[in-house]
Parts: C-alpha cells; sequence; structure tokens
C-alpha cells in the first residue's frame, strides 16, 4: 500500500493492506506489507531491495484511485508519461522509469480469470480488469516492479474508503484476489 499524497491523507490502499494483514492468507503464504511511500527516487530504490531480499513469488501492489468505484485489477505498467510531481515535488525528467525499458509490461497474472473467478465468490465488492494504472506512482511502481520480476507482479487499485467500501471489505476482496492469483 502507498503512504498519504494530495488530498488522500489517509491513503485506503495502505488501510486496506493493513486489513489483509488482519486477515492473513493461507498457511503457506508469508505475507509481508510495506507501506511505499509516493516519492519516484524512493520507489526506484526500494522495489528493486524488496525483491531482493524477500525472493518472492508474486508481489502484489495495492494503491487508491480517486476516480474508482471498484476493486480494479491492472493488466499492465507502463514505462513513459511521468508528469506528476509527487510527494517530494519530484518527476522524473525522462518522465520514464527505466531508460531503454519496453513501452508496457504486462503481468504474467491471467487478470481477466482472476476477476471471474473473484466476482463468482460473491463478495459484496465489485471487481473490474485496467490497462491503465494512471501514470502516477501507481503505474510507476507497477511497471518498475513488472520489469524486475519479469512480470510475476500485480496491481490493484481501490476507491477512497467509504466511496463505496469499507476497509473491511477491501481487506477481503484483497485476500481473495490475492488467494485467487497464487492459484
Amino acid at each position: 500500500g502507498f503512504g498519504p499524497f494530495g488530498e488522500h491523507a489517509v491513503n485506503a490502499s495502505w488501510i486496506a493492506v493493513q486489513e489483509l494483514e488482519k486477515l492473513g492468507l493461507r498457511d503457506d503464504v508469508d505475507l509481508h506489507v510495506y507501506e511505499v511511500p509516493v516519492e519516484y527516487q524512493t520507489v526506484q530504490r526500494l522495489i528493486p531491495a524488496l525483491w531482493k531480499k524477500h525472493s518472492p513469488q508474486l508481489v502484489v501492489h495495492v494503491g487508491v484511485s480517486g476516480m474508482a468505484t471498484t476493486v480494479t485489477l491492472e493488466k499492465c505498467g507502463h514505462n513513459v508519461g511521468y508528469k506528476g510531481l509527487d510527494n517530494c515535488r519530484f518527476c522524473p525528467g525522462s518522465q520514464c522509469c527505466i531508460e531503454g525499458g519496453p513501452e508496457c509490461i504486462d503481468s504474467i497474472i491471467d487478470m481477466d480469470t482472476v476477476c471471474k473467478r473473484v466476482s463468482a465468490l460473491g463478495l459484496d465488492v465489485t471487481v473490474t480488469i485496467s490497462k491503465d494504472a494512471g501514470r502516477y506512482l501507481c503505474d510507476f511502481t507497477y511497471y518498475t516492479s513488472l520489469y524486475q520480476s519479469r512480470g510475476r507482479s500485480a496491481f490493484v487499485h481501490v476507491p477512497p474508503l467509504g466511496k463505496p467500501y469499507t476497509a473491511e471489505q477491501l481487506g477481503r476482496a484483497l485476500q481473495a484476489i490475492i488467494e485467487e492469483m497464487l492459484d
């Protein structure tokens, strides 16, 4: 999950991830949660360091979208088009994640199947699919992680708390989504 930024003094993604941590995942899964600062340069250091430290099977990033009204599974990350200033008032001069990297990297996770299966569980949360994580820190982080992992990453956007879901609903949705991704 991410830390505060802009109008998101409390970032719903971090609250949802903390709910997931309380719920946990299956016994055979080691869950590590981190609050990622909304800073390009920190992401460029932190994401590769976390991959190196944990050698995970999968990394699932969770971010908030002020425009979202559903829990949204992002299919891919984009390399270029980053113009928004982060919490340090910084923006990459190249406006890209990885110089010379591919324009777009798809997750190896079949998001359409995950969406269908989680929707069939009858949770009180709507899950949808997207191909555009927004060209800000969410997309930047996702691309960086996809590049690092050769596609073994996922990204889930959640709406702001109460618009329309509670932290508990978001935590349960993340639990179901991640368990389905691991399957």
